[in-house]
């Protein structure tokens, strides 16, 4: 869907925070729907602990369970009888549930009823609550919206979360220039323009606008770069970028490619194919075949774009698809996203849910969260019924400002569509399943062949890179029973003042110091308690293994940092490289312990091997980054042997420093007046071999 930046969301009386949250709101006289964290690992400890929480009770009414009902029963007497958002705190104050209701006092008289039915995890709910906070909304849609916005902030553990809820990319045809700029685009859309997305991917976004620019030259370049041209680019000269910068092309002219650009990214493809197609019949009817021959790349651009795309609606104009599929405990969500016409790419997720929800109560949580962020399409096509279908197009007709229709279809291309989705999200669920399964026995034969006290949780791992001591970094992955858990990564920049160039020991003692005092000393909010700095109660924040790019001095070094802070409960180890740096041959270092080698073919040491490549494939990025900032900030000015005359060829020949930097030997090589030697020189300084 495209719409200009100053489309804004309507605000409402709970705010305008940017959380959406889980619906649940089930028929009168039963609890809402609530999910045990455990439920994320395959776990369902509810029943087992069930009888544990009834003897605590007693027969006469006492402990906690009991506590529970007297807390929530003081809350009843308070309660209005209107919509409104209640939230369920224990006795450290913690936020346990958030839940909505049409009518509050109804609603919270069903978890007072102490000889009523409860479902296990209601019962364990209600024996952790001393208190209840309620907040009176004017309608129920009002509560929908500001419920959604306490439990994407609070993440109360007894609610359905949306996890790995990352923002999608979007592409903009800026409107603050006179030659409007094309390129990709995340968070807040305060710049001026036409956005359209949302896209699944980096990645579909980034293919599709280079088509864009084969299909309609309009520049990519940033204002700044665009002002300083004095000759065109390197990719005006491959046909990707018609030339304002230096009017090879008018303004006129670049309108209409902008024009061109704005109606077929808007759903008016074939019109503007059609138009395209009459011009090159036109040249070509006249004789001009070169331009004719440029009206068919362009065409033959746009064609590419829709084949890459794959399945493509011939009636659905704009519309998300959601289908869930649920297997061994697990629930999957694939999206599709289809605007203008056009299939904008799809994603799987996986929500935290109890393995007793119905994939109607499943779905129905997940998509209050999902529009948290994202700006609703006229239709949102569903595979299965969901209860409160109603309440969430109305509060998505608001945010959207326009109606939209919330369904699940019968026949017809719209069922074909969710069809299509469901196929994929029973897919991408057997993949999770296996992929979670290897995870799982991998981590078991990890804390077999390590000695460690239980298969680990929290693996971190650790690494820097700097060359000769310049744009030093360190870097931490995580992985888990899920595999890599990107979204802990962290990147340390090395502050430290006098440290002395290429020090990997002093490197490291700085990144762990820096990592683990925060864990033992979490900073304070402005009432001096702790700050709750986990981002996932399914995830612990403590790791169990520690491991370390290095043998044994980085590992003593490691040592000496946990010991200083008293940190014995995490197990620490080092992989050193092999001979030569040759695979399948590393070394492991644990405190304490003879050195252990590994059979090549060992699972364990190629899962050790993986974790050490992704933490090193991070740091090279991380340092990489920084290096081209600094390469960005000097021009070509460090570059040994290579003055002004050979710069300003370079940046003639390729256009930016970008273009230099891609460049190989042979193609340094070919700019007038840059040697052999003075071309591997510049390629060395754009690819050096980072420590």
């Amino acid at each position: 869907m495209d719409h200009d930046s100053t489309d804004n969301p309507v605000p409402t009386r709970a705010g305008k925070s940017r959380h959406r949250a889980a619906l649940d709101a089930p028929p009168e006289g039963l609890s809402p729907p609530d999910v045990d964290p455990a439920a994320a690992t395959g776990e369902d400890d509810d029943e087992a602990r069930l009888p544990d929480i009834l003897e605590e009770s007693g027969a006469v009414g006492e402990g906690p369970l009991a506590t529970g009902h007297e807390a929530i029963e003081r809350a009843v007497r308070l309660a209005p009888t209107s919509a409104g958002v209640y939230r369920m705190l224990n006795a450290n104050n913690d936020v346990l549930y958030v839940g909505k209701a049409k009518n509050v006092k109804k609603r919270l008289s069903n978890y007072a009823r102490l000889n009523a039915p409860q479902p296990a995890r209601i019962l364990r709910m209600i024996a952790a609550t001393v208190s209840v906070e309620i907040v009176s909304t004017t309608t129920e849609t009002e509560a929908l919206l500001l419920e959604a916005n306490l439990i994407k902030q609070l993440k109360p553990r007894f609610n359905v979360q949306l996890r790995d809820d990352k923002s999608f990319p979007y592409i903009l045809i800026t409107g603050d220039h006179w030659a409007p700029q094309i390129l990709k685009h995340r968070g807040a859309q305060s710049r001026p323009g036409r956005y359209f997305g949302p896209f699944a991917s980096a990645g579909a976004v980034n293919r599709t606008i280079t088509a864009l620019q084969r299909a309609f030259l309009i520049r990519s370049c940033t204002d700044s770069f665009f002002e300083s041209r004095t000759r065109p680019c390197l990719l005006h000269q491959i046909r990707r970028c018609a030339g304002p910068c230096t009017r090879e092309i008018d303004f006129p002219g670049y309108a209409t490619l902008v024009r061109e650009a704005t109606d077929f990214l808007s759903g008016k493809s074939h019109a503007v194919k059609q138009e395209l197609a009459g011009e090159m019949e036109k040249a070509s009817g006249e004789l001009e075949f070169e331009t004719a021959a440029l009206y068919r790349d362009r065409l033959a651009a746009l064609s590419a774009i829709q084949s890459q795309q794959g399945i493509n609606p011939r009636t659905v104009e704009e519309a998300d698809v959601f289908a869930i599929h649920q297997e061994g405990g697990f629930s999957c969500v694939e999206v599709f996203f289809f605007r203008t016409g056009q299939n904008w790419g799809n994603r799987a997720y996986f929500p935290r849910a109890e393995k007793t929800f119905t994939p109607e109560e499943v779905l129905g949580s997940f998509l209050a969260q999902f529009y948290d962020d994202k700006p609703p399409p006229k239709m949102v096509l569903l595979s299965h019924e969901i209860e409160e279908s109603e309440l969430l197009a109305n509060a998505l007709s608001i945010k959207a400002r326009q109606k939209v229709e919330v369904s699940s279809p019968k026949r017809g291309e719209k069922k074909e569509l969710v069809t299509h989705a469901l196929t994929n999200a029973r897919e991408a669920l057997g993949r999770k399943l296996a992929d979670t399964a290897t995870q799982g026995r991998l981590l078991e034969a990890m804390a077999s062949t390590l000695a460690l006290p239980h298969p680990p949780k929290r693996i971190e791992v650790y690494d820097n890179s700097h060359i000769q001591g310049t744009n030093a970094v360190g870097a931490m992955i995580v992985a888990g029973p899920d595999g890599f858990v990107k979204n802990q990564y962290r990147k340390f920049n090395i502050k430290s003042e006098g440290l002395t160039p290429g020090d990997d020991y002093a490197m490291m003692r700085e990144v762990l110091e820096r990592r683990f005092k925060r864990l033992v000393s979490p900073p304070e909010d402005a009432a001096g308690k702790a700050k709750d700095t986990a981002k996932d109660d399914d995830f612990p924040q403590w790791p169990d293994l520690v491991i370390i790019d290095g043998g044994r001095g980085q590992l003593n070094a490691a040592k000496e940092i946990f010991d200083g802070l008293g940190l014995t409960q995490v197990s620490l180890m080092g992989v050193a490289k092999g001979p030569e740096r040759d695979a399948g041959r590393e070394t492991l270092f644990i405190p304490g312990r003879e050195a252990i080698k590994l059979e090549p073919r060992d699972p364990v040491l190629y899962f050790i091997q993986r974790l050490r490549d992704e933490a090193h494939r991070f740091v090279i990025g991380s340092h990489r980054k920084l290096r081209k900032k600094d390469i960005r900030e000097a021009g070509l000015q460090e570059i040994p042997g290579i003055g002004p005359s050979r710069k300003r060829a370079l940046l003639h020949h390729f256009g930016t420093l970008k273009e230099i930097e891609r460049a190989s030997i042979a193609d340094l090589g070919k700019v007038p007046g840059v040697s052999a030697e003075s071309a591997r020189k510049i390629f060395e300084y754009f690819h050096p071999q980072p420590g």
